[in-house]
């Protein structure tokens, strides 16, 4: 994923709604949203390539999802994909806490990442790179936050955007169509508000976009995500560009 905006613990009755975008290279070849063979208790879509996935659910409500770090300077190509993060959780039994205290000693064996992991009763984000925030790795209080490829509700234009849009669509009780609606949003940020993540301008240009459509890379799937506290979750994937 590369945006992401969630409620926790905000709607009665449903603790976690989340919508959010995944922005892959459309080369790289992917299965939609689906109940996995290997693991039937999980609904997710899957990396063939690297064979994790971005965002999933299980069947008794566990949670987890992924944003990149983007920090091309960073960048490493001996290390394990991120979307085993995912995986790793969705396929395992490791309560959040336990999960991420497990991971906080093997951040070295991933290139930078924000992951949320979860149930109906917890939720963690945690970032391998951001030390300094005291939510860090800690239970999230009850709030609406929104992620993109820095760290949690870093102020870049989307997800300021996109929490206030998300925040008014909770309100008004709207219905999940109306989330994939504002998922959809082309509108790209005006150059003196973009941040600086060292990457050229045209490229900081067309990631400012909620929803990104170049020749080669773009979003490729948005989500809807309700989980329930005594019932399966929900997850609805609308494919925008099927990629390989």
């Amino acid at each position: 994923m590369c945006l992401i905006v969630f409620a926790w613990q905000v709607v009665p009755g449903i603790p976690l709604v989340l919508a959010g975008n995944r922005d892959e290279f459309f080369q790289r070849p992917t299965a939609p949203a689906n109940w996995w063979e290997d693991h039937p208790q999980v609904f997710a879509g899957r990396d063939l390539e690297g064979g994790g996935t971005w965002l999933g659910v299980t069947r008794e409500g566990r949670f987890a999802a992924l944003t990149n770090i983007r920090a091309p300077a960073e960048r490493r190509e001996d290390v394990r994909s991120r979307g085993m993060l995912v995986a790793d959780y969705l396929t395992g039994t490791a309560s959040p806490e336990e999960y991420i205290a497990k991971l906080s000693a093997e951040t070295d064996n991933y290139n930078g990442f924000n992951l949320i992991v979860g149930t109906p009763d917890n939720l963690i984000w945690y970032n391998n790179r951001d030390k300094e925030d005291d939510r860090n790795g800690q239970l999230l209080a009850p709030g609406i936050y929104g992620l993109s490829n820095g760290s949690l509700d870093t102020s870049w234009p989307k997800v300021v955007r996109t929490k206030a849009q998300f925040a008014s669509l909770l309100c008004q009780g709207a219905p999940r169509d109306a989330y994939f609606e504002m998922l959809s949003d082309t509108t790209r940020a005006s150059d003196c508000r973009l941040p600086k993540t060292g990457i050229d301008i045209e490229w900081e240009r067309a990631l400012s976009a909620v929803c990104i459509d170049l020749p080669t890379y773009g979003t490729r799937s948005s989500s809807v995500v309700q989980v329930f506290p005594n019932r399966e979750p929900v997850l609805l994937e609308h494919l925008i560009h099927a990629g390989a």
